[in-house]
């Protein structure tokens, strides 16, 4: 029987892969200035994960055609899968156990030797070793490389996230991230073309009007109460330069970077209720009462369940002398 050997779509020539740390942009005992997120010389070292089912340890080994990710697809994709699964298990068996299996055998399995997943004699010898400098790994040649690159994408190892993008948005993000180099690049090339636009936008707010941008400031910022009408231009400038780069209360530089592009699209009236309604609020001029309405609390008269809710009550002309009589209270605070 002819062997061939895998091929694989996320795998090829073009793409760099390598296990690199990962770091948020926030303080960590300085070591962010340097790209770092521990000491030198601090080396991570895990053990392949598993799973106990029904007193069976199965290894979470990217290579189960029969592990719940694969058996949840369906049709042609979960096809494919099993195709790749086992091409890749085949190819692994041969190179490390010189047996030769045929990717179609109707008792594939059973012929395998060192790949099944509950072999723990072979998994528990599967670890992963990771410090500052990036690891480099060589899939298409290095059958060991292959196997961690399966396992990472399975979660074998709670301490690599699959992806730059995965880390990222964890909520507790790993200590690395398999950077795939396209695709990293892609997620960061993104990022900063919605930091550069946020920026740009910013740019020509402080440049031709300063009465909007201190309006933004107040609808994107968490602390609008902050800014008052003799809050100095400059300041405000600097803190939406801050909110943007991701250095203010949104911390993901993405969502920062839409929220500033979001608020500066909005015409000028939607902004200044927007920010009424957060001044407003933090004043206690409006609350929300025990039964789960938002209340002006010196009419008491009721203006909705939610924040959107008072937005189209204040922009509604017939409730006008509510909103005014309100505006009146938050323009008396920003003068102050």
């Amino acid at each position: 029987m002819s062997f061939t050997k895998v091929e694989l779509p996320t795998v090829n020539r073009f793409t760099k892969i390598s296990i690199k740390p990962y770091f948020e942009d926030k303080e960590n005992m300085g070591l962010e200035k340097y790209g770092i997120n521990m000491f030198d010389g601090i080396m991570h070292e895990e053990q392949l994960a598993c799973i106990e089912n029904n007193g069976v340890t199965l290894y979470l080994t990217g290579l189960n055609e029969f592990a719940p990710d694969v058996k949840k697809l369906r049709g042609d994709a979960k096809t494919a899968k099993v195709k790749e699964i086992r091409t890749v298990v085949a190819q692994l068996e041969q190179e490390l156990a010189n047996n030769v299996i045929d990717v179609d055998d109707k008792d594939f399995w059973n012929k395998v030797e060192l790949l099944k997943p509950n072999n723990s004699e072979f998994w528990n010898k599967i670890t992963l070793r990771a410090g500052n400098q990036p690891i480099f790994l060589d899939p298409e040649n290095n059958p060991h490389d292959l196997i961690k690159y399966y396992a990472i994408l399975a979660g074998g190892f709670s301490m690599v996230g699959k992806s730059f993008t995965e880390a990222k948005n964890a909520s507790r993000p790993p200590k690395f991230y398999l950077d795939r180099l396209e695709e990293t690049l892609t997620v960061k090339n993104e990022i900063k073309k919605s930091r550069n636009k946020a920026l740009a936008e910013l740019e020509k707010l402080s440049n031709k009007s300063v009465k909007k941008l201190f309006y933004v400031a107040k609808v994107v910022d968490a602390n609008s109460a902050q800014y008052r009408t003799n809050t100095p231009a400059e300041v405000i400038y600097e803190a939406m330069d801050n909110y943007i780069n991701g250095i203010g209360i949104e911390k993901n530089k993405v969502r920062a970077a839409q929220s500033f592009i979001d608020a500066a699209s909005l015409d000028l009236e939607d902004l200044i209720i927007k920010a009424i309604i957060k001044d407003a609020t933090f004043n206690k001029f409006i609350v929300l009462k025990a039964d789960g309405f938002i209340y002006d609390n010196s009419t008491n008269v009721m203006l909705g369940r939610n924040v959107e809710d008072v937005f189209e009550y204040f922009k509604n002309p017939l409730n006008d002398e509510v909103f005014r009589d309100i505006k009146d209270q938050v323009d008396n605070f920003i003068n102050n």
